[in-house]
């Protein structure tokens, strides 16, 4: 007789919306010991897991997922920590519809299997207890990574398993990369961040912070001086892109990376407590229709302001941003303006933003993304009244380290050219993440690094053992 499946996911428990947007604390409050293992149940156990595929990281889900349905969650946390070394980040901070979930075979005829709630929870189920941690017999070889977002800690944490002497550098005052500057507390608590990199330390890692590689010394300074014998390089992407239109120097006019790292790792949002002002005002527009775009407007609306608008030049079908999260947004009030495209930026004679000029768009043929190009309508112009704008369209790699490594080979855009196996054109130098590919997503990040991670093992291997 055939499974009776349960044709939706176990809801995720939240906070009421009218509650969540005047508060920091998280939206999604996660699930009970019981529903994850209901949830589970769901699980077919299929002979062939396509879900894996799905995994930039490769977890065993179906193994981890049976264990959950018996209960023995802590064998779960095992199982997932073998691929993953972050699983209560990537529990809330993965695109899993776009990934595991969008192979699950019950998500064929019903909602898929909800595995990224199922790994928020285990993750968080072993958070707190104290883990012992397996040390590897060490080989003697030293690696640096330059950043500490997803891509490096991956990398770290395998290497670190391996028995390799790992260093972190991270030109911020705290570890996380992108996990601690660009993703709200609302939607990523800061302590998890946190402890699971404590995790890390405990397996040997180590970690500098406020050193910037390229300026404190340079990476052929670390290769030929600090005796480290290989390096990933995962510095992400946190260079800003704007639109410059005329008037974008106008005060009120923000990047998004800026306005989250202000808020997010400065804890602008408890000024004057914490030292860091931010300026908000009652009218916020955010230009863009991805997840820091979301995010940005979720986190201006927390802050006080009165009417945040997403300015979005195509339809809400090609809005890249999860829908989750535009459905979080619309229930907290944000309000979106699709089709529309800005133009202008208006100010004062002191130099304050007062408002965007837009003009209204109309789909016309797929562009190069295969998304409908955008076409201006003519005399459709219009002024938003402003107090605040935050460009949410995208960033670039930072050109500091690249700059000052001249046979470090990069492509138009700044990225680091690195083949499929993170290699790059400087010898027992890889990379991965978004300097490499350009902004992408936290898991893709990871999958990257514990690719190279695999990759520089076998580099210091063929040279042998080293004295120690």
């Amino acid at each position: 007789m055939a499974k009776q499946i349960i044709p939706k996911k176990h809801p995720m428990p939240h906070q009421d919306p009218q509650v969540r947007a005047k508060n920091f604390s998280e939206v999604a409050l996660g699930y009970s010991e019981e529903v994850a293992m209901a949830e589970a149940g769901r699980c077919l156990s299929c002979k062939k897991p396509f879900c894996r595929q799905g995994c930039p990281v490769g977890v065993d889900i179906p193994q981890f997922i049976a264990l959950v349905k018996e209960g023995k969650f802590d064998e779960a946390a095992k199982v997932i920590k073998r691929t993953n070394a972050l699983p209560a980040v990537c529990g809330r901070v993965c695109p899993q519809e776009h990934q595991c979930e969008k192979f699950c075979i019950v998500g064929k005829k019903n909602e898929p299997v909800a595995i990224g709630r199922l790994e928020r929870f285990v993750g968080d189920y072993v958070m707190h207890k104290d883990e012992p941690v397996e040390q590897a017999e060490p080989t003697g070889y030293k690696v640096a990574i330059v950043g500490s977002g997803p891509a490096g800690l991956a990398c770290a944490a395998d290497l670190a398993r391996l028995g390799h002497d790992v260093t972190m550098f991270e030109a911020l005052h705290t570890p996380g990369g992108v996990l601690m500057y660009g993703i709200p507390q609302f939607r990523l608590p800061k302590e998890i961040v946190q402890k699971e990199i404590a995790n890390l330390k405990k397996m040997g890692v180590k970690i500098e912070t406020n050193a910037i590689i390229g300026q404190i010394a340079s990476l052929d300074e670390l290769l030929k001086e600090e005796g480290f014998d290989a390096a990933f390089l995962g510095t992400g992407a946190g260079t800003p892109y704007f639109m410059n239109l005329p008037g974008e120097n106008y005060n009120g006019v923000y990047s998004a990376n800026e306005f989250l790292t202000r808020s997010n790792l400065m804890r602008a949002y408890c000024f004057p407590e914490c030292d860091t002002p931010i300026k908000v005002g009652k009218k916020v527009a955010v230009l863009g229709g991805g997840n820091v775009a979301m995010d940005a407007a979720r986190t201006a609306l927390r802050l006080g302001a009165e009417d945040v608008y997403i300015v979005y030049r195509r339809s809400r079908d090609e809005l890249p941003a999860r829908l989750e999260e535009v459905e979080h947004a619309e229930e907290e009030g944000i309000q979106f303006m699709f089709l529309t495209n800005p133009t202008k930026y208006l100010g004062n004679e002191e130099g304050w933003l007062t408002g965007l000029e837009c003009i209204k768009m109309e789909l016309g043929e797929p562009d190069a993304s295969g998304r409908r190009k955008p076409v201006p309508i003519p005399g459709s112009e219009f002024v938003l009244p402003l107090d605040v704008v935050i460009v949410a369209i995208g960033q670039g790699p930072n050109p500091l380290l690249t700059k000052t490594t001249p046979d470090l080979e990069t492509n138009k855009r700044g990225n680091i050219v690195a083949d499929e196996t993170g290699k790059t054109s400087k010898e027992g130098v890889y990379a991965g993440g978004d300097v490499v590919t350009g902004a992408a997503t936290v898991i893709k990040a990871m999958g990257a690094g514990r690719v190279a991670a695999e990759n520089i093992h076998q580099y210091l291997m063929a040279k042998g053992p080293k004295k120690l």
